[in-house]
């Protein structure tokens, strides 16, 4: 175990047996975990002395080190394996993370600025893709700030993230590889620059190999797995198939392989499927799903990195707006040369 002073998140969840994202939830939201795993974080957090020596070390210095981890969704996977990226980082930098659950909930968002306001974080990561919208953004500046994830639109903040353009395009041109024309984008989404931008490496790809666009099929999506079945059954009612699914995410992807086994067709003997994070889930599902990985320890520890420039006053002009990162294509197996059952 680490020393009193140099406790982290990962210790307390160690200790207690649990994930970092249930320690979270056991200190900021008790009532959605269950009385004996809140009875286990509370005595590692004793153990460790964790939240008491962040705070204690804020008040030695007479400034705050606490770094405020904005997230919509703490058990999201690409959240939990990034988060070890920062608060790794962060530790070594001596300072603390304090990690807000939004829920995706406005409100959330706005109590958690206020603990900005009133306690003076010394930084705030954001992984909501968007401010928290409020007058006290402007009443009081927010300190130094980064996206992670996803980009926060018509704003100057940095961001750091996967390079979703190259992700959606690399996908598409593994399908088209394999003989595949007729290409199902699943997912599209414009509120969701992350989303967008994995639509235009799918255009990209598309256009290079100068695919029509009557083969083009896209379906929009939220990113669920329920969206990914509901993109199947409409195609199907629609009479357009096609051979390959290029999908936003794994958990879209997972939604689409669900509904074609449901209606007796074989992934990828009848049809190919990609996906987009490379959450732990992709290696389950059957066949083993081809997807996009995020780089997500990198990019954690990327963005705090930038963020500790920002605070130290050395992130100047010349430091580009964005830092993407490349990610890499996974390939498993629900990917094959099509079958040409279903081309026109």
């Amino acid at each position: 175990m680490a020393p009193k002073g140099q406790a982290t998140i990962e210790d307390v969840a160690r200790i207690a047996g649990v994930s970092i994202a249930t320690v979270s939830r056991a200190v900021h939201s008790p009532d959605r975990v269950a009385k004996t795993t809140r009875q286990k974080v509370n005595q590692a957090i004793l153990v460790t002395g964790y939240t008491t020596n962040a705070m204690a070390r804020s008040l030695r210095m007479g400034r705050s080190n606490i770094i405020l981890v904005l997230a919509p969704d703490i058990g999201d996977p690409n959240f939990t394996s990034t988060l070890i990226g920062i608060e790794t980082q962060a530790r070594s930098m001596g300072h603390a993370i304090l990690i807000g659950h939004t829920q995706n909930d406005p409100e959330r968002a706005i109590d958690y600025l206020r603990y900005l306001t009133s306690h003076k974080a010394a930084g705030l990561i954001l992984f909501t893709g968007r401010l928290p919208e409020t007058d006290l953004i402007s009443a009081v500046p927010l300190p130094p700030t980064v996206a992670a994830f996803e980009p926060i639109r018509n704003t100057a903040y940095p961001y750091v993230g996967v390079d979703d353009k190259a992700g959606g395009r690399k996908a598409t041109e593994h399908l088209l590889a394999a003989g595949h024309r007729r290409i199902a984008f699943v997912g599209d989404a414009q509120a969701r620059v992350a989303y967008k931008r994995r639509r235009d490496g799918y255009d990209l790809a598309m256009d290079a190999a100068r695919v029509p666009m009557d083969d083009r099929l896209v379906v929009e999506g939220d990113g669920s797995i329920e969206s990914g079945r509901h993109a199947v059954e409409l195609l199907f009612m629609r009479d357009q198939l096609p051979t390959a699914f290029m999908c936003v995410n794994d958990s879209t992807a997972i939604g689409v392989i669900n509904a074609l086994a449901a209606r007796g067709y074989n992934v990828p003997l009848d049809f190919s499927v990609t996906g987009f994070d490379d959450v732990p889930q992709a290696t389950y599902v059957t066949p083993p799903l081809t997807t996009i990985r995020q780089p997500r320890s990198i990019i954690g520890k990327t963005a705090i990195e930038r963020l500790f420039k920002m605070i130290e006053g050395e992130d100047g002009a010349s430091v580009p707006r964005e830092e993407l990162i490349a990610p890499d294509l996974i390939l498993r197996g629900s990917v094959t040369s099509p079958n040409g059952r279903f081309d026109r």
